[in-house]
């Protein structure tokens, strides 16, 4: 009973504190990104800050995890934190004295994405080593109920804030987040991971090690093989939100802020569902079920029409948009903790991350020009039918191979 009580304390430490941090880079994020929006009213814009902000994570994902394999995960995603708000206080600070173009954001987007890369999977593979493998679903539902919660409240404090203080003030509730997450993880004692001969391999060989998970496991390879296909189209559809509300249903911030609200109410009944109720046995199949949802809800988020009752359908959509993202994510998440080798996981988390970071910038790359000529609204329905489509297609292709390989399974068992 003693040891159930400490992993569960040490788990909500470490989860609060995440949350707390989240909230901070959530309400700056809305902030700053309806800050380029009113300044530029430019999809392009926005497009490029999002590219900056990604492709660092495209560049940086393969040594993060290998980091966060070789190192140690606690101080990684500590530094990682800190170095992230000390940047945010830097621009703040500047932000205040001097009139600063509005390109500048780029580079502290820039820099925070080069954080974000290296705190991801140091963080994802440290919640395998507090919590026993049975509570893996339930936990990972938790951390997505609070950072739906996070998501939830972050951008309507965000907005508050855009709405009565000047952006140099708001970023400073980033480093608030990033100082209380931070001591939060520093009181946790994190269980040590035994050294193997295997961590001091060359760079190269420890890249292809993580590559060969999934290789080895086909289940793994096809959900993230769809998720990486649907990303290109799905990605850029965060960056375009606040011109759905300003530019096609031309509403104000704190309609957007309603939106971003909607988007992680979905979020938070679908991460309750998985902590509390769901018993989840087809983790792989559930994920799937999460991707086509993503893919329906994008198709009819591009069809509503730009009225102010259509406004309200679009955030309902919203709603169902958030909760399929965490009913794709969920599953995904505890099948990679419960079956890849702690040794391995940083690598593997990081490829997930590797691929949301390579296929933000290039959808943005595309689909920025197309969303500038024919509207935001277009691009969510071209992105649902495409996610629809290709879901459909790797999964016809999984569900192939695994009744193959269990119709062999089952033969040689018999045999």
């Amino acid at each position: 009973m003693k040891k159930i009580q400490k992993w569960k304390s040490q788990f909500i430490i470490v989860a609060l504190g995440q949350a707390v941090s989240m909230l901070g880079s959530h309400g700056v994020q809305f902030a700053l990104i309806w800050w380029l929006a009113e300044k530029t009213s430019s999809p392009f814009m926005l497009g490029i800050s999002g590219l900056v902000a990604y492709l660092p994570m495209s560049l940086f994902s393969p040594i993060a995890g290998i980091a966060a394999d070789r190192y140690n995960r606690k101080f990684i995603s500590i530094f990682s934190d800190m170095a992230m708000g000390i940047t945010a206080l830097i621009y703040a600070v500047m932000l205040y004295f001097f009139d600063l173009p509005v390109w500048t954001v780029c580079i502290m987007l820039c820099v925070r994405g080069i954080g974000s890369t290296f705190q991801q999977p140091a963080i994802q593979s440290i919640i395998p080593q507090l919590v026993p493998k049975d509570q893996l679903i339930k936990t990972n539902g938790w951390m997505q109920l609070l950072s739906s919660g996070s998501f939830l409240i972050g951008p309507v404090i965000g907005a508050v804030l855009y709405s009565f203080f000047p952006m140099s003030i708001v970023l400073v509730s980033d480093v608030a987040g990033a100082i209380l997450a931070s001591s939060a993880l520093a009181i946790v004692k994190i269980p040590k991971l035994e050294k193997t001969d295997k961590e001091e391999q060359h760079f190269v060989a420890e890249i292809k090690e993580g590559l060969q998970v999934f290789k080895e496991d086909k289940r793994l390879f096809y959900i993230v093989a769809a998720e990486a296909l649907c990303m290109f189209f799905y990605a850029p559809l965060s960056s375009f939100y606040p011109l759905m509300t300003s530019d096609y249903f031309q509403l104000s911030a704190m309609h957007g802020s309603a939106v971003e609200l909607s988007f992680a109410v979905g979020m938070m009944v679908a991460s309750l569902l998985f902590s509390s109720v769901l018993k989840v046995e087809r983790k792989i199949r559930v994920s799937f079920i999460g991707l086509f949802g993503m893919g329906s809800t994008s198709l009819i988020c591009g069809v509503i029409p730009p009225t102010y009752v259509g406004w309200f359908f679009f955030a309902a959509s919203c709603i169902c948009l958030g909760a399929s993202g965490n009913v794709h994510t969920i599953p995904l998440t505890a099948y990679i903790q419960e079956t890849v080798a702690p040794e391995k996981m940083g690598r593997a988390f990081s490829v997930l991350t590797l691929i949301s970071s390579v296929t933000m910038p290039i959808g943005l790359l595309f689909s920025s020009p197309i969303a500038e000529q024919v509207g935001v609204n277009v691009w969510f329905f071209i992105s649902g039918l495409c996610m629809i489509l290709l879901t459909s297609l790797v999964f016809i292709r999984y569900s192939v191979k695994t009744e193959a390989s269990e119709k062999r399974y089952n033969e040689e068992k018999t045999n």
